[in-house]
């Protein structure tokens, strides 16, 4: 019992200091497993887009971090990089609706204890609210990003409206996000202050969100 307990135990401690702080051990893991970091990269970005029980990997700041390392002597190859993260963007989606169009109202009405029904509620209001924009503004908003996907498959939103949103916010989202951390990541008040710019990234991907509510009251 002690044995099971302690792996667990480990387990949760690795993921909760290593998967969703990853942007500070991207260097770690480049140098001891090399290639290695793409995969488990494409893996942090496809699961929080494209499972509905993972809203709370880390998304934007992981981008900027890994735009900040590709301006770096050692650092990620930016192209590579980009292509990397849309693909796993833009399927992480797809995979999400088509979990919600599939399985969404059974996983619902189970009462599931990992889908928190306040993230769903969260969701359709603000897809009621912006429409099929929704999908695109949610790319810039945590949380909403990973259920907005899933709310639009329950809707059974016509699949190729979706794509379009959803091909076109992965494009915006990698490149603002990838592009603000290759030309700023590295300047000393951010590598001093990562966890302030942090915050900063989640208040400057709300912009587009109020830019939306001011306009729609106009």
């Amino acid at each position: 019992m002690d044995i099971v307990f302690n792996f667990f135990s480990s387990l949760i401690t690795f993921f909760l200091e290593y998967v969703m702080h990853f942007d500070r051990y991207i260097p770690i893991v480049m140098q001891e497993y090399g290639i290695l970091v793409y995969v488990l990269l494409f893996l942090i970005f496809f699961c929080e887009t494209g499972l509905v029980v993972t809203p709370f990997l880390p998304g934007d700041s992981l981008l900027f971090a890994c735009g900040a390392l590709s301006a770096t002597a050692i650092g990620l190859n930016l192209p590579f990089l980009i292509v990397l993260c849309l693909i796993a963007a833009i399927l992480g989606d797809a995979c999400n609706y088509m979990i919600g169009e599939k399985f969404g109202h059974h996983l619902l009405s189970g009462n599931n204890r990992f889908i928190k029904a306040e993230h769903i509620q969260k969701a359709e209001n603000f897809y009621e609210k912006h429409g099929h924009k929704a999908i695109f503004l949610a790319r810039f908003v945590p949380i909403v990003r990973t259920f907005a996907p899933f709310v639009a498959g329950i809707g059974n939103m016509h699949y190729r409206t979706f794509a379009t949103y959803n091909v076109i916010g992965a494009v915006c989202w990698v490149f603002l996000f990838i592009g603000a951390g290759y030309f700023f990541g590295n300047l000393p008040f951010v590598q001093n202050n990562f966890p302030l710019v942090s915050i900063g990234i989640i208040i400057f991907s709300l912009l587009p969100i109020i830019y939306e509510f001011i306009m729609s009251k106009k």
